[in-house]
């Protein structure tokens, strides 16, 4: 095979239009950037300048420090997050969010891994710890106090963490950092303290260390540390990102934050596993039960919980129907059903709450 050699009248003529070409987009790039120019020196009102290193670093050491002020804070948010879970009550934890000042020193300690300032890390990790010990204290001191001792859901939703946990605090972690070096951006921070809820899971495991149960506390503490990696490793990428930082002095914090992140992940994901799993087995549950099984058809189901977790699948029904309208056979022949349908091992509790119905017709004679 042979190769034609290409006329050398083409090479020149290409070079002609490459020149062309470049004066053309270069010409095109000059003018793009003089507009630009004079509409930058038009407005230069609405231009927002950012917040210099010293005026962020002075801002940042006293959101850290643990005054009086930061212990009160911390502590009140701590008493009204703990009211707020044994009560079953959103609206009282929400608040609790918003008061809490955690998310001023994990701010700085992302701030200072960004710079390479151990004094600052130092300072901030201090401040963090002492707020960690009056919210899980105050925490402990309310759950053996109150005579609440059930598990509701905004205690239990706190206790499975998983991966979307992750991505959320990745997200409020670098909304967080946004908004503290933008002046503009300041009113999202209380936003940004309700999305990665850093007082309630410590709360949470000041009440699962009062009641004793190893699971709730120990289900708490990952989510706080699921949050606490995630802010300080977007944090820390935010601050970089606006150049308060290098990546240079950063390199060994990201190293150990992402490895954090990695082995955090490892339980998260075959937690995120086992409720999507657990999500799927309900709603096909649901469908056999409502649709496909006479005894529950016309029954009104309130609740209905799956717990995929061991070789039994374990199914809780809370319907309310009429006394005496299902029985103990009825309630086998459902179980067998679904073991046939799902080829496994069912266990189903069937809770009846009674529903009596009265008539009272109107009479005959009623005159208005």
């Amino acid at each position: 095979m042979t190769l034609k050699r290409v006329p050398v009248w083409t090479y020149e003529r290409l070079r002609l239009y490459f020149r062309v070409a470049r004066r053309s987009l270069r010409k095109i790039w000059q003018q793009a950037r003089d507009r630009s120019q004079i509409r930058s020196e038009k407005w230069t009102w609405l231009r927002e300048e950012p917040i210099s290193l010293e005026v962020l670093n002075r801002k940042l050491w006293r959101a850290s420090n643990a005054t009086i002020n930061y212990s009160v804070r911390t502590g009140v948010s701590a008493i009204i997050a703990t009211v707020g879970l044994l009560t079953d009550s959103t609206a009282t934890i929400i608040g609790a969010m918003i008061v809490a000042p955690l998310m001023g020193p994990i701010s700085s300690m992302a701030f200072a891994l960004s710079l390479g300032n151990r004094q600052l890390l130092k300072h901030a990790f201090i401040s963090l710890f002492i707020g960690v010990l009056i919210t899980v204290s105050l925490a402990y001191s309310i759950a053996l106090l109150s005579e609440l001792h059930s598990f509701n859901e905004e205690i239990v939703s706190r206790v499975q963490p998983t991966l979307l946990d992750l991505i959320v605090a990745l997200a409020a972690g670098a909304a967080g950092a946004f908004a503290i070096s933008k002046s503009s951006v300041a009113d999202a921070l209380p936003g940004v303290a309700i999305a990665v809820a850093l007082a309630p899971p410590l709360c949470v495991v000041g009440i699962g260390i009062a009641m004793g149960s190893s699971l709730v506390f120990q289900g708490a503490g990952l989510l706080f540390l699921t949050n606490l990696a995630g802010i300080l490793f977007s944090g820390t990428l935010v601050f970089i990102w606006q150049e308060y930082g290098t990546l240079k002095k950063a390199q060994r914090a990201l190293v150990v934050t992402s490895i954090s992140i990695l082995l955090l992940g490892l339980p998260l994901g075959l937690s995120l596993r086992e409720l999507v799993t657990e999500a799927k087995a309900r709603n096909l549950v649901n469908v056999l039960i409502r649709r496909q099984t006479v005894t529950f058809k016309d029954t009104q189901i309130r609740t209905l919980r799956v717990d995929t977790r061991g070789e039994i699948l374990a199914i809780r029904l809370e319907v309310a129907a009429p006394r005496g309208r299902i029985n103990q056979n009825q309630v086998q022949l459902v179980r067998s059903f679904l073991e046939k349908r799902l080829e496994r091992s069912v266990r189903l509790d069937v809770r009846v709450l009674p529903v009596e119905e009265f008539l009272a017709p109107p009479s005959e004679n009623t005159e208005f």
